[in-house]
Parts: structure tokens; C-alpha cells; sequence
């Protein structure tokens, strides 16, 4: 039976994605987003059992979440509730620069804060197999100045300023976005940070100069973890402003831009509330560690971003630099890595090359004289209040467990590697395209995974699956595994 419904839902794919990429053919956005076989790969077997199994639609709304010092990034996926949960976690393979916003072209930075990825941010013909443009800057960077362009979330596990996957993985996560636009998702939120926002991190790292900034999209996570809810993301004052609606006694809804005086607005008030106490909870507990004597994560290490050590433990010189475990630590062994990377890859070192001027610009405190509208009590529905109530009662539990997580020990120094020799990293193309990256992609067919991978994949994906199905699925294209790609280099 559980076999049958898995077939029922590979089958129902090819007809349900043939409409709608006609449908698709009205809109040069949508249109684009599957213009060869990379782009157009379905979604795995093991990720429909999945979605099965937690009650969600192939074409629901996602939302991206990704966390520098673990190197993980999760996508999140809506259920037939409506609510968001974590469907799966990818270890990222590298990202460069250090924690912190980024400020500059050329200082190496991957980017933090909540931007808007919309179908024409996907790249089909990536030099980088695929990507999707992170839309930095957003509003908030430009306010303050910040410049930097075509930082992308891509494959090839080589970065510059961007966060780099195994080829494999950009796949799968190509297709979710791909799959949710073609289910009329307008834009995903992909949400960036230095580390998960728990106290424990925050002790860490409380001597960091970009604390004030931590501090302000922490209060975006807050919204998106009691709510599991995108939330609505706004800017004014050279600040960000989450889930803003327009006060009780307000003619018209506000207009916020980021470089002008906040426009009245309130928070829903259950909303405000369970966001304050969780705020409240963790700063008792971030109090409670500063006072043990927490150590503090070591500051200007000159070490040039980070690699997950799923992948740092099968690259010659691996170093997980300033991802979590750092170098002292034994990295982490597994049978099967996620994904392939080219033997020219290099592992974090360096020092960071970046301006000689500090990055300090985006460090600026809100002012105290920052008026903060007073929240309101909106009417409220019985069901509302039962929901807020719930969710104010659960404050400060953690999200739903990954498929792959990183450990928890605090990061360490880590000393300087031999550098690896490699290729110089190639700046990554955006749409519209350069004509170089275009000769580039066409070079570089898709990976294949031997059929006894897919074989082995297809089954463990049986068992999850229940007796209903997911809309759009198809069979999967296969690649190849990382350890026949990647063995010359040993």
C-alpha cells in the first residue's frame, strides 16, 4: 500500500509539472526557471516521503533559513496548517568571510539579514551548476551604504562572498523553490545569520562590535520561532522593522522607507507579547552564562570563513575554519558525504582578504531616540487568542531537529593551513547573465549518481511514505556519489 501511494505520487508528476510549466510560459519569470536538465531535475523520492510524512504539498511555500558558525542551512516548508516546519537541513561546503554583515564589494562577506528571493533571482545556467541571487543589498544594506553585488547561494563548493553547496544539494534545493513559484509562492524569505540565536551563542560572542545588528534580526527569528510564520519584514530609520500593521486609529496602512522616520505602526499584541517573553527567557539565560564565566569565541582569527566538516573531513588540509568544531577538534566521519565537490576546492585559510578599513559601518546602535510605536490590542478571535496563548506558553523551545547538525562545542582558533593549491575563485554570474558565465555553464554538464545510490535512496524513501499523496512528483534524475567524483584527489 505504502509502495503504491509513493508510485501514485512519482507518476502524478509529469502531468501536473507539464501544466504548469505551461502556465509558466505566460510569465517570462516563471518560464525561466527550468530551462535545461539541471534546472529542471525533480524533486528526490526521499524529500516527497518526507513531505508526506509531514503533511505537506510539493508546491506549498518554503522559506530559507542559514547559519554561518554551524554552516547549515534549512529549508523550511509550509504544512496544510499553514504553518512552516523544517523539512531539511544541508551542511554548506563553504561560505568566506567572517560572522558579520557584509559592507563592502571585495571584502569577502557573505551576507546576513532577511531578504526576498523571487523567481527571477534563480540562475538555470549558473556558472556554479545552479544558484539564486540572495538580493543583497536589501533596503536596510543601501540605507547605510553598504555595496556588493551577485551574492549567491550556488554549487561547486567555492565561495566569495557567497555560500557555496555541493552540486547535488543546490539541486534539490533549486527544485523546492522551483516547485513552490510554480505553486504561486511570489518570493521565498531567506533568512541569514551568524549563528543560531541562542543565548549560549550570544555569550560567545557578547565583546563582537556587530552585537547591536545580532540583536535586531534576532528579533525577526524570535517572530519567525514562536509563530512559524514568515515574518513580514519592513525597514525605516535605518533599522528592520518585523510583522508591522497599521494602528488602530490609522487611516491607511504605513509606508515604510528605510532612510525615514518610522511611519506609526503596532505589532499584534499576543504576537508582541510572546515575542517579549521569549526575549525575556533568553536574556535571563544569556545572563545566567555571562555570569558563570562563559568563555568568550575569539575575536579577528584571519581565518577565511567556513566549511561544514562533513565536507572538511574528505578534503586534503580540511579545516572547518570558522564553522562550528573549528581545527583542534576531530571532524566528523561519515559513509556517505552529501553531495560531490571538485578536488580543486580549498578549505578556510588565510588571512580574510578585505579593505584595510574595519567593518564597522553597519554597527550603529538604533537610536534612543527611536520612537516605538505602542502595540495596540487588535480584536482578536477566540481561535487567535488559543493559538498566540499556545505559542506564548512554549517561548524558548528549539525548532524541529535536522537531517544534519553540526555539534555543539564552542568554536576554536584555528591555525593557519598550508594553502591548498586550487583554481582562483570565478565571480558568480546573476540574471540577467554575463556572456562569460553563459560559456561556462554549458561546459559543465549535471553530476550522475551510480543507480545503485538512486536504488538505495527510492527504498529508504518507502518505508516514511504514508497513504496519500504529494502533488507534482517525479521520479528522480540520479548523480554520482562523492566518493567516485572526488577520489582522484586523494
Amino acid at each position: 500500500m505504502i509502495g503504491r501511494s509513493l508510485f501514485r505520487a512519482l507518476l502524478t508528476s509529469a502531468a501536473l509539472s507539464a501544466a504548469v510549466l505551461l502556465a509558466g510560459c505566460n510569465s517570462d519569470e516563471l518560464g525561466s526557471l527550468a530551462t535545461n536538465a539541471k534546472a529542471n531535475q525533480p524533486v528526490p523520492p526521499r524529500l516527497l516521503a518526507a513531505m508526506v510524512e509531514k503533511n505537506m504539498d510539493l508546491q506549498s511555500p518554503i522559506l530559507v533559513r542559514l547559519f554561518k558558525q554551524e554552516a547549515e542551512l534549512e529549508v523550511w516548508k509550509q504544512d496544510r496548517t499553514g504553518r512552516f516546519e523544517l523539512l531539511k537541513t544541508y551542511p554548506i561546503c563553504r561560505w568566506s568571510g567572517d560572522l558579520g554583515p557584509k559592507v563592502r564589494e571585495g571584502d569577502r562577506q557573505a551576507p546576513e539579514g532577511f531578504y526576498a528571493i523571487t523567481p527571477a533571482q534563480m540562475n538555470p545556467t549558473s556558472a556554479y551548476y545552479l544558484s539564486f541571487n540572495t538580493g543583497y543589498p536589501n533596503a536596510y544594506d543601501r540605507s547605510l551604504g553598504h555595496t556588493g553585488s551577485e551574492l549567491m547561494v550556488h554549487g561547486d563548493c567555492s565561495s566569495r562572498g557567497c555560500y557555496a553547496m555541493t552540486d547535488e544539494q543546490i539541486s534539490e534545493i533549486y527544485a523546492l523553490g522551483r516547485e513552490s513559484f510554480f505553486g504561486g509562492q511570489k518570493s521565498f524569505q531567506f533568512q541569514a545569520y551568524p549563528f543560531r540565536m541562542t543565548p549560549l551563542n550570544f555569550a560567545r560572542h557578547r565583546n563582537s562590535p556587530h552585537m547591536a545588528f545580532w540583536k535586531m534580526i534576532k528579533e525577526g527569528n524570535d517572530h519567525f520561532e514562536v509563530t512559524r510564520q514568515e515574518p513580514k519584514v519592513d525597514f525605516c530609520e535605518k533599522k528592520y522593522v518585523f510583522d508591522a500593521v497599521k494602528a488602530p486609529d490609522a487611516k491607511r496602512e504605513p509606508v515604510f522607507e528605510a532612510s525615514a522616520k518610522c511611519p506609526a505602526y503596532v505589532v499584534p499584541d499576543e504576537l508582541a507579547q510572546a515575542v517579549r517573553e521569549k526575549q525575556e527567557a533568553d536574556d535571563t539565560e544569556f545572563a545566567k552564562l555571562v555570569a558563570k564565566g562563559t568563555s568568550v569565541a575569539q575575536m579577528n582569527t584571519g581565518i577565511d570563513g567556513g566549511m561544514n566538516r562533513v565536507f572538511a573531513a574528505r578534503v586534503p588540509n580540511g579545516n572547518t575554519g570558522l564553522s562550528e568544531g573549528g581545527s583542534g577538534l576531530a571532524l566528523f566521519n561519515t559513509d556517505k558525504a552529501p553531495g560531490t565537490i571538485p578536488n580543486t576546492v580549498n578549505p578556510p585559510h588565510g588571512p580574510v582578504t578585505s579593505p584595510a578599513e574595519p567593518l564597522t559601518a553597519s554597527l550603529t546602535p538604533a537610536s534612543p531616540s527611536t520612537r516605538v510605536a505602542a502595540v495596540a490590542p487588535p480584536a482578536q478571535s477566540s481561535e487567535s487568542d488559543g493559538f498566540f496563548s499556545s505559542l506564548a506558553r512554549k517561548v524558548g523551545l528549539s525548532s524541529a531537529s535536522a537531517d544534519t547538525t553540526a555539534t555543539t562545542a564552542p568554536p576554536t582558533a584555528a591555525a593557519r593551513p598550508r594553502t591548498a593549491e586550487g583554481r582562483p575563485p570565478r565571480p558568480e554570474g546573476s540574471i540577467p547573465k554575463s556572456k562569460a558565465e553563459t560559456k561556462q555553464a554549458s561546459a559543465k554538464p549535471p553530476s550522475k549518481r551510480a543507480a545503485a545510490d538512486t536504488a538505495a535512496e527510492t527504498q529508504a524513501a518507502a518505508p516514511a511514505a504514508k497513504d496519500s499523496m504529494v502533488a507534482g512528483a517525479q521520479p528522480i534524475v540520479s548523480t554520482n556519489s562523492f566518493e567516485n567524483r572526488f577520489s582522484a584527489a586523494k
